[in-house]
């Protein structure tokens, strides 16, 4: 009886911590959907003049129209599109008013690298973006072969002689240039997947719960003799 007891009570404690495990998954599930929500509302809002004083946290997406020049000079990043391949990311440098910043223009494939850009006047509708790429298995850039691995702002700007602001384009700024825009695809949310297999262990420690005490229960081979 009491190895019974003892089951009983280890197993239910056991289901107890898997199920709040999984509630809590499902809790963070409507959290980082609401997270998403807000963000997709803040990228696709209306169109704001770029602020005087930038924020790279309190502007975070924050969808800019500006007008001005895009000048010569570009930084290509090597990234791969899904169903397209390798390509670049065109960053250039955009002079509006006295200020220089920099465009995300879009993507390009690999043989379009050396390809002649429309430059001189132009508006550009955007979300400015300070994006986190840089880790410490991120290659060193080949400045010769003008070759990025990634949107590192600040050093992007200094090569281009611009402001650490990076406007990711969702406008067309060359008919040959496919936008990339900011969009929350590469914001992680794996709380629905986590919810399901914590409840599914769950219902496993139940069924070897329960299995486990109706071996105990059962009489054995001396008891029935």
């Amino acid at each position: 009886m009491r190895r019974i007891l003892f089951l009983l009570i280890f197993g239910l404690a056991g289901l107890a911590v898997l199920v709040s495990l999984g509630t809590w998954q499902v809790q963070r599930l409507a959290w980082k959907e609401g997270i998403l929500a807000d963000i997709e509302a803040r990228i696709a809002a209306d169109p704001v003049p770029l602020p005087e004083a930038v924020d790279p946290e309190a502007d975070r997406y924050l969808p800019v129209e500006v007008s001005g020049e895009m000048l010569p000079g570009e930084i290509h990043v090597l990234v791969s599109v899904k169903q397209v391949g390798p390509g670049y990311r065109i960053i250039a440098p955009f002079r509006t008013g006295d200020r220089t910043i920099l465009v995300d223009r879009g993507f390009v494939p690999t043989t379009a690298k050396q390809a002649e850009r429309q430059i001189g006047p132009m508006q550009v509708v955007g979300n400015l973006h300070w994006p986190d790429e840089i880790d410490g298995y991120t290659p060193d850039p080949d400045r010769v072969g003008n070759i990025w691995f990634a949107r590192d702002v600040p050093v992007l700007a200094d090569a281009l002689g611009a402001e650490p602001i990076l406007l990711v384009a969702r406008s067309r700024t060359d008919p040959a240039i496919t936008p990339l825009p900011v969009d929350t695809a590469g914001i992680p949310n794996d709380h629905l997947q986590y919810a399901v297999t914590w409840f599914g262990l769950a219902l496993v420690w139940a069924a070897m719960t329960g299995y486990f005490l109706w071996r105990g229960r059962a009489p054995s081979e001396s008891d029935a003799q």
